[in-house]
Order: C-alpha cells, then sequence, then structure tokens
C-alpha cells in the first residue's frame, strides 16, 4: 500500500500555482482573395435582348440604359461593363438586326436565276422588316449615318446591301448598282407602308400582302409596264 501523504505535503502541493497553459502560435490568415468580377451569367447577350424587348414598347427614340439594365434585372451600372455608352449598345443591336437580314438573304445566293434571286430578295427584307419592326426601324434610323463611328454595324450593314448589289449586277452586270437601289428604295418604303398599317383600308385593289413585294419587284424589272 502506497504511504499516506503528511498533512504538511498536501498543504504544500495545494499552495502550488497551477501551470499556465503555453501561448498558442497564432494561426496565420489566409490570403483574401481579389473581388470577382462581376457576373451575370451572360451579360452581354442579356442586355442586348433585353434592348430589343424595350425597343418594343419604347421605341427607339425612348430607350434608355436605365431601362434596359432594368429590363435585364441588373444594376444601373452594369450595361457599362460591356457598352461605353446608349448610342454604342443600340449600334450593337441595330448590328444584330443586319447580321439576321444577312442570314435570311443567305439562301438566296445559292439561287442560279438572277432574276428569281432578286425576286426572293424583295421578300426577304420585307419580311424581316414586318417581323422585327422596332429593330428595323433603328437598323436604319439615324445611327446608320453615324455607322464609320461603330465599324461592326458599318460592316454589316454594307454587306447586307453587298448581297442586293451582287444579286443585281448578276441579272445586269451594266446597270447592277441602279437596280440594286431601285430595289432597296421599293423593299424599304413598302416595309414602312406595311409596318405602319398605312395601306390597310384602302380603296384600291391590292394583291396579298405575302406577294406584295414580289409583285411590285417584279413590276420594277419589267420597267413597270
Amino acid at each position: 500500500m502506497k504511504a499516506a501523504k503528511s498533512p504538511a505535503t498536501v498543504e504544500k502541493t495545494a499552495a502550488q500555482p497551477a501551470k499556465k497553459p503555453a501561448p498558442k502560435t497564432p494561426r496565420k490568415r489566409a490570403p483574401v482573395p481579389p473581388p470577382k468580377p462581376y457576373h451575370h451569367g451572360n451579360l452581354r447577350d442579356s442586355l442586348l435582348d433585353a434592348a430589343d424587348a424595350v425597343l418594343l414598347t419604347h421605341g427607339a427614340s425612348g430607350i434608355t440604359l436605365r431601362e434596359v439594365a432594368k429590363a435585364a434585372g441588373v444594376s444601373h451600372a452594369a450595361p457599362y461593363h460591356h457598352f461605353a455608352s446608349l448610342d454604342d449598345l443600340l449600334a450593337t443591336v441595330a448590328e444584330r438586326g443586319f447580321q439576321r437580314l444577312i442570314a435570311a438573304l443567305e439562301p438566296t445566293t445559292r439561287l442560279t436565276n438572277s432574276r428569281e434571286r432578286l425576286l426572293q430578295i424583295s421578300e426577304v427584307y420585307v419580311n424581316c422588316a414586318r417581323a422585327h419592326p422596332s429593330q428595323f426601324r433603328l437598323m436604319f434610323g439615324p445611327l446608320l449615318s453615324r455607322k464609320r463611328e461603330f465599324p461592326a454595324l458599318q460592316i454589316a450593314a454594307e454587306r447586307s446591301f453587298g448581297m442586293v448589289v451582287a444579286a443585281a449586277t448578276a441579272l445586269d452586270p451594266r446597270r447592277g448598282t441602279e437596280l440594286a437601289l431601285l430595289g432597296w428604295s421599293l423593299c424599304h418604303g413598302l416595309s414602312h407602308l406595311l409596318i405602319d398599317g398605312a395601306l390597310e383600308g384602302m380603296s384600291m385593289p391590292l394583291p396579298p400582302t405575302a406577294l406584295l413585294a414580289r409583285q411590285l419587284t417584279e413590276r420594277a424589272l419589267d420597267g413597270g409596264g
């Protein structure tokens, strides 16, 4: 058996202060990661889609970056991540409109009949205008005269008209540019008349709207006869 401790020993032991725990080595803080860049899915395309939607209700003259940001569900400052100004955004929307027109005209380039090619181009042009009236007005609005400030818009606009010139030149090499301007003017004016409803309720007989562009273009190619 172990010998019992004497009272003096017990008293001495109790009087000894408890040992302090060894100080903990301070932990190194993890480096703070840099702030993440602004992220909203594909912000650029979201803003362009929102601009298309705002155009339908406000028109090109009433659209603002604030309205576009609101429609896209982002902060008012978000559009400046991709567009320097409202005009920069609208020029890109107009460019997308010309790209859509180019894609619609592309099948006509495979036609070997030059006359039929021009007739189909006239139909495509008017159909695109009727399907996207707000974008159509923007495409050929004041920004078009400033297209050199927006190289992508200039390229798309000139390429679309170049497709018309190529088709007209294939039909008549000598008067290709003149025919292209004639066809463009005819289809552009007809597009505005249709999307503005100017031909509705007229007393004079008119062919069905779907055939109107083709028939008028045929008359123009035949010299109005």
